[in-house]
């Protein structure tokens, strides 16, 4: 079952963005919050931007994979993870006009990308939500969304820096980082 997620930069949010740094490619207009929302289509009052995209199902993972992935990833919202991550990613044409068997080498036999991302399992959780699914021309093609404990950070960090060292980084045309706390506080 697909589920639509809304990404409302602005004024008010469940979350509060600390810094949004543009990676590569332009920067989104300046926001203080993000409200996160699911499969509701009201927009934030004041929004600067929105972001959506959508769970789909999962590509690129091999079933033993999948499996290891289902058994080591943590909950969203769990106690304690008071700290988020939001990464839009935008990969090139090169990327895309490339067939899913060599996307699926350069992300793993090449890049080790869900190798890499599974050392850091249960500490950061995430999701991926796709954007292509959806109608329309969106800014981005994916959006990863992570959260962990404030004393998981570094962690956190060493992970972006491992992916973003790889071949699949060749493909990345425009990417931002948004780092979030809690708006109501500790969880």
């Amino acid at each position: 079952m697909n589920r639509h997620y809304i990404f409302n930069g602005g004024a008010q949010g469940n979350w509060r963005i600390e810094r949004m740094v543009p990676v590569r490619g332009e920067q989104l207009a300046k926001a203080n919050y993000l409200d996160v929302r699911v499969d509701d289509t009201v927009v934030a009052a004041q929004t600067s931007w929105q972001l959506r995209g959508v769970v789909s199902n999962e590509r690129y993972v091999t079933e033993e994979e999948r499996v290891g992935l289902a058994a080591r990833q943590a909950p969203l919202g769990r106690a304690g993870a008071s700290h988020a991550v939001l990464i839009p990613i935008r990969k090139s044409a090169k990327w895309w006009s490339l067939a899913q068997d060599q996307r699926r080498a350069i992300i793993e036999e090449d890049s080790r990308h869900i190798a890499i991302g599974m050392e850091y399992l249960p500490a950061v959780a995430r999701r991926l939500h796709h954007c292509r699914d959806l109608p329309g021309e969106q800014p981005f093609d994916f959006l990863t969304w992570f959260e962990f404990a404030p004393d998981q950070e570094s962690a956190f960090d060493e992970l972006l820096r491992r992916l973003r060292s790889t071949h699949e980084w060749d493909y990345v045309e425009r990417e931002l980082e948004l780092r979030l706390v809690t708006a109501q506080g500790r969880r």
